[in-house]
C-alpha cells in the first residue's frame, strides 16, 4: 500500500486522516488483532486534529480479531471523537466477524457495512459537519 504522508503506520494498521475529512483505517494483511492492537489504533485515530470524525475500517484482509478487541472498537465505555464509522468487507470471513461484532458489541455510535469503497465513504461523508 502507498501510504499517504499523514500515515500512522501500527502492527496491524495503517491509519490517516483524508483530505475528505474521513479517517481511514486499512487493516495490515493477515493480521491477527489483539486488544493492545485495538487500543494503540484508537490512540493513533485520537491523534488526529479536530474534535470528531466518521471513520472507515478496511476489514477486507484481517485474518482474525479477538473479543477485546471487537469490545474495544465497540467505543463502549471509553472516549472517542469517532461519531460513526463504515467498515469495508470482502471474505464470508470479514462478514462473519462484522456481524458478530455488530450484534455482540453494540457500538455506541452508527455502523454500517459495506463492500464498496466509495459507497462506505459517502455514507461517512454524511457525518460530517
Amino acid at each position: 500500500m502507498k501510504a499517504p504522508n499523514n500515515c500512522i503506520e501500527l502492527k496491524c494498521f495503517w491509519t490517516w486522516m483524508g483530505d475528505d475529512g474521513v479517517v481511514r483505517t486499512k487493516v495490515k494483511p493477515d493480521s491477527e488483532v489483539v486488544l493492545e492492537d485495538a487500543k494503540e489504533n484508537s490512540i493513533a485515530v485520537n491523534s488526529f486534529s479536530g474534535t470528531k470524525y466518521s471513520m472507515l475500517v478496511d476489514t477486507r484482509e484481517i485474518k482474525s480479531i479477538t473479543k477485546e478487541a471487537r469490545n474495544h472498537f465497540s467505543m463502549n465505555n471509553r472516549e472517542s471523537k469517532v461519531v460513526a464509522f463504515a467498515m469495508l468487507i470482502k471474505s464470508p470471513l470479514s462478514k462473519v466477524i462484522a456481524n458478530f461484532f455488530l450484534g455482540l458489541n453494540k457500538p455506541r455510535v452508527p455502523v454500517k457495512i459495506f463492500t464498496n469503497e466509495k459507497k462506505a465513504i459517502d455514507w461517512c461523508k454524511t457525518y460530517l459537519n
